[in-house]
């Protein structure tokens, strides 16, 4: 890998790219060319060429870094990232192949970030701002967190159904920063998808946003990870 790898932040449900500020911020100062897009939510598919259009604008080798269901997003790139050099899970969802978000939540008591969901007439889901408070963003200001419950974005009910393709985490190095006060995504749930990628994996006590409470930690993961693909020769940007 020639110079330092670009950073593509990748948002997940019920937030936009401006969750990622304090971490654009820091990446920033140290001299990162970062983008942190927004995403459609509509469906995986919208999601992947979303993503995919941003790559495509990329000079170079990206790290690629997702929150939450912008896990979803980047592990379904599958086997064609031909510019990404990494990723990045942020408290984030990194399904293996044939499984689905709503398959996996059900598995176990309903997270307290998710327990009042609504569903609107065409089919999006919305957060309610006690639950977001709450829970989604726990650790977080409440005056900021419900400037960040005011900008959600909702996302689409189907995008629960949909079954993962092969993960881009199989062909990828990955990283994983757990959540261990995670009310949305269970911290053993984390160390689940952190472990069986081979990640490497580092802890913060946070909530389900700690780009957001903790951007240092954050921003630190993201950069271990571009450090570590800085040495790569070019050509072997694969595990």
């Amino acid at each position: 890998m020639n110079g330092r790898p670009n950073i593509v932040l990748v948002h997940g449900a019920w937030a936009d790219g401006s969750c990622w500020s304090g971490v654009v911020e820091l990446l920033q100062a140290d001299g990162y060319q970062v983008t942190a897009p927004q995403f459609p939510l509509t469906s995986t598919a919208d999601d992947v060429a979303r993503l995919r259009q941003v790559l495509k604008l990329q000079d170079g080798p990206t790290i690629v870094a997702g929150h939450s269901y912008g896990g979803q997003i980047m592990t379904a790139l599958g086997a064609d990232t031909r510019n990404v050099a990494g990723l990045v899970y942020i408290a984030a969802f990194g399904l293996d192949q044939g499984e689905s978000l709503g398959a996996l939540l059900s598995q176990g008591p309903t997270p307290p970030a998710l327990a009042h969901l609504f569903t609107d007439g065409q089919g999006f889901m919305w957060q309610p701002q006690d639950d977001f408070v709450q829970h989604f963003a726990a650790d977080v200001d409440v005056v900021r967190a419900k400037a960040m419950h005011a900008a959600q974005q909702p996302i689409a009910g189907s995008t629960f159904s949909e079954a993962m393709g092969v993960p881009a985490w199989r062909s990828l190095p990955s990283w994983y920063l757990i959540a261990t006060q995670d009310q949305a995504i269970p911290p053993d749930a984390q160390r689940m998808f952190a472990s069986r990628m081979g990640a490497t994996t580092s802890e913060v006590p946070a909530s389900h946003v700690p780009m957001v409470s903790h951007p240092g930690e954050a921003a630190q993961v993201i950069k271990s990870a571009a450090e570590a693909r800085t040495a790569m020769p070019a050509g072997r940007a694969g595990r």
